[in-house]
Protein backbone atom coordinates (compact mmCIF):
# COMPACT_ATOMS: atom_id res chain seq x y z
CA UNK A 1 0.00 0.00 0.00
CA UNK A 2 1.44 3.27 -0.94
CA UNK A 3 2.51 5.85 1.63
CA UNK A 4 0.20 8.46 2.03
CA UNK A 5 1.66 12.22 1.06
CA UNK A 6 -0.27 15.36 1.81
CA UNK A 7 0.00 18.20 -0.46
CA UNK A 8 1.89 21.42 0.19
CA UNK A 9 0.81 25.07 0.23
CA UNK A 10 2.38 25.31 -2.95
CA UNK A 11 0.92 22.61 -4.85
CA UNK A 12 -2.74 23.47 -3.34
CA UNK A 13 -2.18 26.72 -5.10
CA UNK A 14 -1.15 25.31 -8.41
CA UNK A 15 -4.31 23.26 -8.95
CA UNK A 16 -6.67 26.06 -7.72
CA UNK A 17 -5.10 28.22 -10.41
CA UNK A 18 -5.78 25.59 -12.86
CA UNK A 19 -9.12 25.12 -11.75
CA UNK A 20 -10.19 28.67 -11.83
CA UNK A 21 -7.91 29.36 -15.45
CA UNK A 22 -11.66 27.09 -16.45
CA UNK A 23 -9.14 23.37 -16.36
CA UNK A 24 -11.63 20.52 -15.65
CA UNK A 25 -11.01 18.43 -12.47
CA UNK A 26 -10.13 15.71 -14.51
CA UNK A 27 -7.62 17.31 -16.53
CA UNK A 28 -5.75 18.80 -13.69
CA UNK A 29 -5.56 15.13 -12.34
CA UNK A 30 -4.33 13.77 -14.89
CA UNK A 31 -1.65 16.66 -15.32
CA UNK A 32 -0.42 16.47 -11.59
CA UNK A 33 -1.11 12.96 -10.89
CA UNK A 34 -3.37 13.40 -8.16
CA UNK A 35 -6.45 11.72 -7.57
CA UNK A 36 -9.71 13.22 -8.61
CA UNK A 37 -11.49 12.80 -5.20
CA UNK A 38 -8.85 14.74 -3.51
CA UNK A 39 -8.51 17.60 -5.91
CA UNK A 40 -12.77 17.53 -5.97
CA UNK A 41 -12.18 18.06 -1.83
CA UNK A 42 -9.68 20.78 -2.25
CA UNK A 43 -12.05 22.62 -4.67
CA UNK A 44 -15.18 22.34 -2.57
CA UNK A 45 -13.26 23.66 0.75
CA UNK A 46 -12.01 26.64 -1.46
CA UNK A 47 -15.50 27.12 -2.31
CA UNK A 48 -16.89 27.24 1.06
CA UNK A 49 -14.10 29.34 2.97
CA UNK A 50 -11.95 30.43 0.44
CA UNK A 51 -8.74 28.64 2.63
CA UNK A 52 -6.93 25.87 0.76
CA UNK A 53 -4.01 25.36 3.52
CA UNK A 54 -4.14 21.93 5.67
CA UNK A 55 -5.91 21.67 8.44
CA UNK A 56 -3.54 20.04 10.96
CA UNK A 57 -4.84 18.37 13.99
CA UNK A 58 -5.03 20.04 17.38
CA UNK A 59 -4.94 17.08 19.36
CA UNK A 60 -7.21 16.61 22.19
CA UNK A 61 -10.32 18.61 22.23
CA UNK A 62 -11.05 21.71 23.98
CA UNK A 63 -13.09 21.28 26.92
CA UNK A 64 -14.56 24.60 26.61
CA UNK A 65 -16.56 25.88 24.16
CA UNK A 66 -16.13 29.42 22.59
CA UNK A 67 -19.29 30.86 25.02
CA UNK A 68 -17.69 29.27 27.93
CA UNK A 69 -14.49 31.30 27.07
CA UNK A 70 -16.61 34.31 26.88
CA UNK A 71 -18.11 33.71 30.27
CA UNK A 72 -15.05 33.23 31.74
CA UNK A 73 -13.82 36.39 30.03
CA UNK A 74 -16.56 38.09 31.34
CA UNK A 75 -16.30 36.57 35.23
CA UNK A 76 -12.73 37.10 35.40
CA UNK A 77 -12.95 40.98 34.82
CA UNK A 78 -15.92 41.46 37.31
CA UNK A 79 -14.03 39.84 40.08
CA UNK A 80 -10.23 39.88 39.21
CA UNK A 81 -9.24 38.96 42.51
CA UNK A 82 -10.82 35.75 41.76
CA UNK A 83 -8.45 32.67 41.47
CA UNK A 84 -8.21 30.13 38.97
CA UNK A 85 -9.79 27.12 40.96
CA UNK A 86 -12.84 29.89 42.15
CA UNK A 87 -13.09 30.46 38.55
CA UNK A 88 -13.06 26.84 37.48
CA UNK A 89 -15.78 26.19 40.43
CA UNK A 90 -17.88 28.90 39.10
CA UNK A 91 -18.06 27.39 35.35
CA UNK A 92 -18.85 23.90 37.15
CA UNK A 93 -21.88 25.36 38.76
CA UNK A 94 -22.94 27.38 35.65
CA UNK A 95 -22.79 25.25 32.91
CA UNK A 96 -20.94 21.74 34.46
CA UNK A 97 -18.02 21.98 32.65
CA UNK A 98 -15.15 21.03 34.65
CA UNK A 99 -11.62 22.31 33.88
CA UNK A 100 -8.09 22.06 35.46
CA UNK A 101 -6.56 25.52 36.87
CA UNK A 102 -4.03 25.00 34.31
CA UNK A 103 -6.62 24.77 31.73
CA UNK A 104 -7.69 28.05 33.11
CA UNK A 105 -4.66 30.14 32.78
CA UNK A 106 -4.66 28.73 29.31
CA UNK A 107 -8.04 30.18 28.29
CA UNK A 108 -7.33 33.33 29.93
CA UNK A 109 -4.33 33.96 28.63
CA UNK A 110 -5.92 33.11 24.98
CA UNK A 111 -7.90 36.71 25.72
CA UNK A 112 -4.71 38.39 27.40
CA UNK A 113 -5.65 38.36 30.78
CA UNK A 114 -2.60 37.01 32.81
CA UNK A 115 -2.44 36.29 36.51
CA UNK A 116 -0.50 39.47 38.28
CA UNK A 117 0.16 40.83 41.79
CA UNK A 118 -1.65 44.86 41.95
CA UNK A 119 0.07 47.51 42.07
CA UNK A 120 -0.18 49.08 45.69
CA UNK A 121 -0.42 52.77 45.73
CA UNK A 122 -2.03 55.65 47.76
CA UNK A 123 -5.53 56.09 45.22
CA UNK A 124 -5.60 59.38 43.37
CA UNK A 125 -8.44 61.79 43.47
CA UNK A 126 -9.77 63.98 40.70
CA UNK A 127 -7.67 66.97 42.79
CA UNK A 128 -4.88 64.99 43.10
CA UNK A 129 -4.64 64.39 39.26
CA UNK A 130 -5.39 67.71 38.79
CA UNK A 131 -2.72 69.32 40.59
CA UNK A 132 0.12 67.19 39.90
CA UNK A 133 -0.62 68.17 35.89
CA UNK A 134 -0.34 71.56 36.57
CA UNK A 135 2.86 71.33 38.32
CA UNK A 136 4.15 69.44 35.51
CA UNK A 137 3.50 71.89 32.79
CA UNK A 138 4.51 74.80 35.21
CA UNK A 139 7.70 72.96 34.91
CA UNK A 140 7.97 71.56 32.00
CA UNK A 141 10.58 73.77 30.15
CA UNK A 142 12.27 74.86 33.45
CA UNK A 143 16.50 74.73 32.96
CA UNK A 144 18.80 72.42 34.22
CA UNK A 145 20.19 75.39 36.01
CA UNK A 146 16.65 75.93 37.43
CA UNK A 147 16.29 72.31 38.66
CA UNK A 148 20.17 72.62 40.59
CA UNK A 149 18.27 74.87 43.02
CA UNK A 150 15.55 72.19 43.78
CA UNK A 151 16.20 70.25 47.29
CA UNK A 152 14.53 66.37 46.08
CA UNK A 153 13.22 64.17 48.71
CA UNK A 154 11.91 60.45 49.31
CA UNK A 155 10.79 58.67 52.18
CA UNK A 156 9.93 55.16 52.27
CA UNK A 157 8.18 53.64 54.91
CA UNK A 158 8.41 49.63 56.08
CA UNK A 159 5.28 48.71 58.12
CA UNK A 160 5.83 45.85 60.97
CA UNK A 161 2.49 44.47 60.31
CA UNK A 162 1.62 41.73 57.88
CA UNK A 163 1.01 42.91 54.12
CA UNK A 164 0.31 39.91 51.92
CA UNK A 165 1.89 39.66 48.63
CA UNK A 166 0.45 36.68 47.43
CA UNK A 167 -2.85 38.76 45.95
CA UNK A 168 -2.93 38.15 42.09
CA UNK A 169 -5.50 39.88 39.67
CA UNK A 170 -6.26 39.20 36.34
CA UNK A 171 -5.28 41.62 33.83
CA UNK A 172 -4.14 42.44 29.97
CA UNK A 173 -0.70 43.67 29.50
CA UNK A 174 -0.21 47.33 29.26
CA UNK A 175 -2.75 47.92 31.95
CA UNK A 176 -0.87 47.20 35.08
CA UNK A 177 -1.98 51.28 36.30
CA UNK A 178 -5.41 50.98 35.51
CA UNK A 179 -7.57 51.57 38.57
CA UNK A 180 -9.76 48.76 38.30
CA UNK A 181 -6.06 46.69 38.77
CA UNK A 182 -4.51 48.56 41.96
CA UNK A 183 -4.90 47.74 45.92
CA UNK A 184 -5.27 50.47 48.04
CA UNK A 185 -1.71 50.28 50.69
CA UNK A 186 -1.92 50.38 54.31
CA UNK A 187 -2.40 54.39 54.62
CA UNK A 188 0.51 54.34 57.69
CA UNK A 189 -1.20 52.61 60.72
CA UNK A 190 0.29 50.54 62.95
CA UNK A 191 4.22 50.11 63.74
CA UNK A 192 6.59 51.11 61.19
CA UNK A 193 9.53 52.29 60.09
CA UNK A 194 10.29 55.63 58.33
CA UNK A 195 12.98 56.73 56.38
CA UNK A 196 13.91 60.12 54.56
CA UNK A 197 15.97 60.98 51.69
CA UNK A 198 16.90 64.34 50.59
CA UNK A 199 19.25 64.91 47.56
CA UNK A 200 20.36 67.57 45.11
CA UNK A 201 21.14 67.44 41.36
Amino acid sequence: MAQRKHLDDFLRGRIIGRLECGRTQLEVSKELGIAQSVISRLWQRFQDDGNVSRCYSTGRPRVTTPNEDRYLAVTAKRNRRSTASDLSRQLSSATGTTVSRQTMYRRLGHIGLYARRPVRCVPLTATHCRLRLAWSREHALWTPQQWSCVMFSDESRFSLQSDSRRTFIWRAPGTRHHQENTIERHRYGGAGWLLLEQWKE
